[in-house]
């Protein structure tokens, strides 16, 4: 058994040294970018929801398990990993021992003999067996040559897959041989359990040369394996748990990520910024996180699958933005980490200054500009990688830095820095609603009037847009009927800066936010109340990095309350039959589902049916990311096919919760009617319509 202990820790200390040389290349590579202590500090400080997270997503599989065929296939193959650790303890005990001893019995004391751990051992290896053919069936079937776009698979690259389920078949066939070949002669460590090791040994002849074969088969196929790993898409095994540690989001998506330099937070009152660093222009100004985000992609498709814009022909695939940042890291590596490239040639320096965004760029404007920063990729990839934050960087270096953007966005920002608002209406427009109600709402001055509880924040589009004022007038009513005591601020309120944030103008975001925080702060407001799910995600997860820290609700959230309190009593049956859209910044972002459908099944008459796509795989309805003022010249329009989804369900009315939602749907749903694929009484209303409806007695 020498000449076996001594090939085995040959071949382990070069493989090792394999792998520890591209951990380093990897780690260096790395850290040539800005640095992200925000992601330390975060982590440090939510010890308790990392530790869960690492259970939970993981240990748990939690996302991965609801995709439910692969997501079972990957739970044992992961968990494989774990289990064989013991597999390899014993493998290379039983060489070094066999060495010293000629007889390779070994076992880890206290444990290795009990009969438990032996059935373990074989069983999770024969689930991953398994797993490897339902992992191979699920390629064949999704493979990108049968579905084209339509495979999660499509750009991925699949021979590298292919490679690693060929590697590890190997390991568990010559796991068994070896236990098969020990147990054939006397050196198993398992007496009971090991329901294939024990029979396969009584089927092998004994045989102390084919022990030591399968051994060093064993340990070859694994080490081998380790090298593949570290020089692959299936790195995740090790970055993984690190990206989820790292995630800003434990549970939601909330905040956009502030703006740093130098992983500090951008002052715009500095003298010394320099406005050529804002965002992400070069692959070199990537923090860390973001090449841990490049390690960690398993290249599954998942994020792909469930991208609005992908699903609408536009050419935005959340894992080809990863991936193409991710090689063109790897092919400009060596010059990244150089101390100095003065002596490469202008196709190297092309290479290394090329622009991430741009038609020559890494990434397409038309990529970057399709993006509804919906949160359905950040959703449904198993290992947090953050998209948005990506884009977000890109789209600050482009609209800060290079002044490249859609231009119909370009009158958004203009209406903004104007009128504060998005459509440029006059701010003394802000309380006209008011005026149509039968009792009267409290005005803010200076101070909140005195037995004020909430602020209700109205927002642009709640004030400004026909649609939307709508639901604005049936929040404040239910309130009233309620008892809540709530004050509005008129013409004191601005937009929250949402829009300009997800374009990547940051200036105005912080202008615009800063501006409300004091007018805030001034007035002593503790609670808000908020009808559009993109002020509530501002004012609640983005002001408190600008200082303004208050108690924010979405008025469905009090509306649900109210209601469980008796406070409001819907009475009136609505008799029909309702599909429910879930928006984005509501549900993905802030995990907020069970209220709207609470207050419907509360309603008398009213029958739910879900769509399809629904709750965290909801579908977006195309504003988010403030595509609400862009032009959709490319594909389908994500209103209409998110339209086309609800009519499946033959709905008397949609429902949803969002004014932006509420716009969209109701353009395309007129779109339908006019083109005689919808019926003429359908229509878009906010829950809250449909409360205040049943709630008031019919007159």
């Amino acid at each position: 058994m020498l000449w076996v202990a001594i090939i085995g820790l040959v071949m382990t200390v070069v493989a090792v040294a394999m792998a520890g040389r591209r951990a380093l290349f990897l780690f260096r590579l790395a850290t040539v970018g800005p640095p992200a202590p925000e992601r330390i500090a975060y982590a440090k400080a939510n010890v308790g929801a990392e530790v869960k997270a690492q259970l939970v997503e993981v240990f748990g599989q939690k996302k991965l398990l609801k995709w439910t065929a692969s997501g079972v296939a990957h739970f044992f193959v992961m968990w494989a990993f774990f289990i064989l650790l013991t597999v390899y303890i014993e493998a290379y005990g039983a060489i070094i021992q066999g060495a010293i001893t000629g007889r390779p019995n070994f076992h880890i004391p206290l444990i290795g003999t009990w009969g438990v751990l032996g059935f373990l051992q074989d069983f999770i290896a024969v689930a991953c067996l398994l797993g490897l053919v339902a992992f191979a069936v699920i390629r064949v079937k999704n493979s990108p040559k049968t579905l084209g776009r339509g495979s999660r698979f499509s750009g991925s690259h699949l021979g590298g897959a292919w490679l690693v389920l060929f590697m590890i078949f190997n390991i568990i066939w010559t796991l068994f041989l070896a236990r098969g070949a020990a147990a054939a002669n006397g050196n198993f460590p398992y007496s009971s359990g090991a329901f294939v090791s024990l029979p396969l040994g009584d089927a092998l002849p004994q045989s102390a040369l084919l022990e030591e074969i399968a051994l060093l088969l064993h340990i070859g196929f694994m080490l081998v394996f380790l090298v593949i790993v570290v020089n692959s898409k299936h790195l995740h095994i090790f970055t993984a748990p690190l990206n989820v540690l790292f995630s800003r989001r434990p549970d939601a998506m909330g905040a956009a990520p502030e703006l740093r330099v130098d992983g500090k937070t951008v002052d715009f009152e500095d003298e010394d910024l320099d406005p050529e660093r804002l965002g992400r222009g070069k692959i070199g100004d990537t923090t860390w996180k973001g090449f841990l985000d490049f390690y960690s992609c398993t290249e599954c498709g998942r994020c792909q699958s469930q991208c609005p814009a992908w699903n609408t022909d536009k050419p935005l695939s959340p894992k080809m933005l990863i991936l193409d940042q991710r090689d063109h890291a790897f092919a400009v590596a060596p010059y990244l980490m150089a101390a100095s490239n003065e002596h490469a040639g202008q196709d190297v320096l092309a290479l290394l200054e090329k622009p991430l965004v741009g038609e020559d760029g890494v990434i397409h404007p038309d990529v970057l500009w399709s993006c509804t920063n919906c949160g359905a990729c950040v959703e449904q990839c198993p290992v947090d990688i953050e998209h948005i934050d990506h884009i977000l960087d890109m789209r600050r270096y482009q609209v800060m830095v290079e002044s490249s953007f859609p231009s119909e966005a370009g009158v958004m920002v203009k209406n903004l820095e104007n009128k504060g608002n998005p459509w440029g209406m006059s701010e003394m427009k802000r309380a006209d609603w008011i005026e149509e109600l039968d009792f009267e709402v409290e005005l803010v001055e200076d101070k909140m009037p005195e037995g004020t509880e909430y602020l209700f924040w109205v927002g642009c589009a709640g004030a400004l847009e026909d649609r939307a004022k709508k639901t604005t007038k049936a929040v404040a009513e239910l309130l009233h009927i309620a008892g809540v005591k709530f004050a509005v601020l008129g013409p004191m309120e601005a937009c929250t800066g949402d829009p300009a944030r997800r374009l990547g103008m940051e200036y105005l975001f912080n202008m615009l936010a800063q501006q409300n925080i004091e007018t805030l702060n001034e007035a002593g407001v503790k609670k808000i109340v908020a009808t559009c799910p993109h002020c509530f995600n501002t004012l609640a997860n983005e002001y408190p990095q600008l200082g303004g820290t208050y108690e924010v609700v979405h008025h469905t959230q009090l509306l649900s309350k109210l209601v469980d309190e008796g406070l409001l009593t819907p009475i009136t049956p609505i008799e029909e039959k309702i599909t429910y859209h879930d928006p984005c910044f509501l549900g993905r972002h802030n995990k907020v589902y069970s209220q709207p459908r609470d207050i419907m099944s509360k309603v008398p008459g009213v029958q739910t049916q879900e769509m399809h796509r629904h709750k965290d795989r909801g579908f977006c309805c195309g504003a988010g990311g403030a595509r609400m003022w862009m032009e959709e010249r490319i594909g389908k329009r994500i209103n209409t096919e998110r339209v086309d989804e609800a009519l499946t369900t033959n709905p008397d009315t949609v429902s949803t919760a969002c004014p932006f939602c509420m716009v969209m749907l109701g353009d395309a749903i007129n779109e339908k009617k006019n083109n005689g694929e919808a019926k003429e009484s359908l229509e878009v209303v906010d829950v809250a319509q449909l409360l205040i409806k049943s709630v008031k007695s019919p007159s």
